[in-house]
This record gives C-alpha cells, structure tokens and sequence, in this order.
C-alpha cells in the first residue's frame, strides 16, 4: 500500500518552473526600458508647473503628465487607431515659448483663439467674434483695473506695458481688423487662467501650430512650492530644494489634487 500512495503522489506533483536565464532577464528588462523610453518621449510626458499664470486650474508645484500624440501631425496609415483631434477653444495646451529671447521655454496657456477668430477685450472681458465669453474658471483675485493694455486689448497701444515683446510690438498692427485681433492661419491666441497676472498672446503673440506640445491629462503629484523657485538655477539652490521635498513630502504634499483630471 505504501508503494502505490507514493507513485499517486509523484503523479500529483507540479512540474517545476523552468527558471529564467540571465540573458531572458537582461531582454525582458531592455523590453520595459524601450517600452518605456517609447512612452515618455513619443505618448505622454512630464510637466511640473513653475508658475501662477493658470491658477486656480494649476497651481505652483502641480507636476503633470502631458498627452503628447493627440495634438500631434497625422501620421496617415494608423491614424484610425490614435486619438487625434484637432485643437479646440478652451484646450489647456503645453507648448514652447513663441518668443526667442525664451527659446526652448516651456509654457502651459489655455486656448482662446484659433485660426480666423476675431478677439477683443474690454474691461477685462474676452469677445470671440462678437459674442461674450463665459470664463468660469478665471482667477479674479489680481485683477487691475488701470492696467488698459491687459484690460482692453488690442485697442490701448503696447508702448505703455514695459512686458510686451518688441516683436510682438512691430507685429501686432498687422493683424488688427477694426476692433479685434485677427488670429492667422496656423497660429493660436492663448490666455492664462489667471487673468491679472498672466503674460500670454497679448504679451508675446501668436503660438505657432508646431510649438504645441500636447494637452496636460492630470496631476500625478502637487507640492508646495515657492513662486520663484523656477528661478533658483544654482546647483545649491537646487539640491536645497531637494532636501526640503524629501524632508516635507508627506505635510507639504496636496494629497487632494493628486489625480485631479485637468480641465
């Protein structure tokens, strides 16, 4: 009886898994790198906003993953299985800087103009083709009333607002129609979300078409950040920085906008 139960049990046992080679490891973690690489560079990539020109829609410290193919040229022979569209009023879009002297600046605005639309503002309120936008989500707080250039763009003269781009300054007459501004083709007009603060298109002009990046997705992670610490580039100021990111990143973190889809 004895024989017959140990050969039911050798019959029973699991076959043991063949165990991975050093080469199958080494090609299956070249597989997840490239795979990787591919994702960052060509699908999505990361934006960490530096300033307060879109609050309260993006803050100071929100990092954010950027869709980086919906926005892109077409391809042709897989565009069915991509989801491409194209640019829309009221896209949030990252894009660089149009003017030179930010050459390789990276910018994140919201779309107000695309191309043919007429814009104007009066007492700080948007008109697209004539008709009156509703902005809900402006940030009013810095908002400035003598400031006329801002307010009542393209109708006060930018020799007043010390700002505005001197290419922007020679160019911008060419495209004023009557009251509005006159987007051209290929070209969009993008404002921040926080209107009393922002230098957008009414400080440096259009964004070309093949400056725009991609659109932000959400927020994988927000934390505290002073208003100019874009501009501490000293390796000291850096690693400062650092230090206090892994001191305080758990009572410094916005835990409520992580996820936070951006609209």
């Amino acid at each position: 009886m004895a024989k017959k139960e140990n050969k039911t049990k050798n019959n029973n046992d699991v076959p043991e898994k063949p165990r991975e080679t050093t080469v199958e490891f080494l090609a299956s973690l070249a597989a997840v790198l490239v795979t990787g690489l591919f994702i960052i560079t060509f699908i999505v990539q990361a934006f960490e906003i530096p300033s307060s020109s879109m609050e309260d829609t993006l803050l100071i410290g929100d990092h954010v993953f950027v869709n980086r193919v919906m926005f892109a040229p077409k391809t042709g022979w897989i565009d069915f299985l991509l989801p491409y569209r194209n640019i829309r009023h009221g896209d949030i879009v990252v894009f660089l800087h149009p003017d030179a002297a930010y050459l390789g600046t990276y910018v994140v605005k919201r779309i107000i103009g695309i191309p043919g639309d007429r814009i104007h503002l009066r007492e700080g309120v948007v008109y697209r083709n004539g008709e009156k936008l509703v902005e809900p989500y402006i940030d009013h707080d810095r908002d400035d009333p003598s400031d006329y250039y801002r307010n009542s763009f393209p109708a006060v003269s930018p020799t007043s607002d010390p700002n505005i781009s001197p290419t922007w300054e020679a160019e911008l007459p060419s495209h004023i129609q009557g009251d509005d501004l006159v987007v051209p083709p290929g070209h969009y007009f993008a404002m921040g979300d926080h209107r009393g603060v922002s230098l957008d298109s009414r400080y440096w002009g259009f964004i070309p078409r093949e400056n725009i990046i991609g659109r932000p997705m959400f927020i994988y992670w927000s934390f505290e950040t002073p208003a100019d610490q874009y501009m501490r580039t000293s390796i000291g100021d850096r690693l400062g920085f650092l230090a206090h990111v892994v001191l305080h990143f758990f009572d410094e973190t916005r835990w409520k906008r992580t996820l936070k889809i951006v609209r």
